[in-house]
């Protein structure tokens, strides 16, 4: 039976001038116009667009800590307001040595990661993998640490993530470590590793980026190693945002009326000051210093409050959403905060390798 356009839009709760605008651009299959007047048959089903799906990109996660790298490959998560959509990344396995970690990992993230020392597992690698991801430690390479390079024990470790690209061959893999990486003092440990990574077949683009031109309130600097096999469309970086830096305010200022609460990892070390590390204090109207893995306890001072930033805090500098939970007492969860890639700096990397995926497949 033909009814007015109006009426077809009550009956279904849409706009009238919606199926108007349908009905001239051929959208509705009956719609006819009668003198001045649309019609359309009762019987039609409302049509509604189909949304676009994501291609689904199994990836392969080393050294991949709390998740905060896997979490920025899959997105879809808020930070200060701002929504990250959900990437077609896919992670179908993953590894952590540390048990703490593993457990931060499990209930926020999925609970496939295997735990164990990454030379006992890589016999329970899939067989292939679209895209490899990894941030291999870095304390041998950090201003630091003690420079020992590719020669330290921890540093040496980037041959796993060598090993993993050689025998699943992914489309893209890519590779994180400190800013100190490009220093002078570390340019043979990048040129081996550039090296060994090009030496498998692939076009490898590196380059260090800053945290806080991402939407990270942190001057973090990290160097990101991005391979493409040879039949992949080259990788292009991602754009810095425009606009000025988060600040310290900005991230966590909400926070200093609230009292210490356990569950919201809001606590904080009561080291005293001493001549240790990490005795920074913030500046409000500039983004937090690097968070740091070991500092002992000795984490860097709030900008006007008499203590040392919380957990959750130092969580916000590092761009981890308030939904993320840490599994540990303070101590291990600062370790796994400073040890982390940021989720928004992640985000913003994984975003740039799907689109060359996505080229690729076009």
């Amino acid at each position: 039976m033909l009814v007015s356009l109006p009426k077809y839009a009550e009956t279904h709760d849409r706009s009238g001038d919606t199926l108007r605008r349908m009905a001239e651009r051929g959208a509705l299959k009956t719609a006819q116009k009668i003198g001045r007047n649309w019609v359309v048959d009762s019987d039609e089903e409302y049509p509604v667009k189909k949304r676009k799906t994501k291609k689904s990109h199994s990836t392969v996660s080393l050294f991949s800590g709390c998740g905060g790298m896997d979490l920025g490959f899959l997105g879809g998560f808020d930070f200060l307001g701002k929504h990250y959509d959900k990437h077609g990344f896919r992670i179908v396995w993953a590894n952590e040595i540390n048990p703490a970690a593993c457990k931060t990992y499990r209930v926020n993230i999925g609970n496939h990661i295997i735990e164990g020392d990454i030379h006992n597992v890589m016999d329970t690698l899939p067989e292939y993998a679209d895209v490899v991801i990894g941030g291999f430690p870095c304390q041998d390479i950090s201003i630091n640490g003690k420079m020992l390079g590719i020669n330290g024990k921890r540093s040496s470790l980037y041959t796993a993530i060598v090993d993993t690209v050689k025998l699943i061959r992914p489309k893209v893999f890519v590779a994180e470590n400190v800013g100190s990486l490009l220093m002078k003092k570390n340019e043979a440990s990048l040129n081996k590793i550039l090296s060994d990574f090009g030496g498998l077949g692939y076009n490898v683009h590196h380059e260090r980026y800053c945290a806080s031109v991402y939407g990270v309130p942190q001057t973090r600097e990290r160097v990101f190693i991005v391979g493409t096999r040879k039949d992949m469309p080259g990788f292009i970086p991602p754009e810095p945002l425009f606009g000025y830096p988060i600040t310290a305010k900005e991230a966590i200022g909400d926070l200093e009326t609230m009292d210490a609460d356990e569950g919201f990892s809001h606590v904080w070390s009561l080291a005293n000051v001493s001549g240790e590390q990490g005795n920074r204090r913030l500046v409000a109207d500039r983004p937090g210093y690097t968070i740091r893995a070991e500092c002992h306890g000795n984490i860097q001072f709030h900008y006007s409050l008499p203590r040392r930033i919380s957990m959750r805090e130092a969580a916000r500098i590092q761009s981890f959403p308030d939904s993320f939970h840490f599994m540990s007492k303070l101590r291990e969860t600062e370790r796994q905060i400073g040890n982390a890639v940021p989720p928004v700096l992640a985000w913003h990397i994984a975003n740039a390798v799907e689109s060359l995926i996505e080229r690729k497949d076009a």
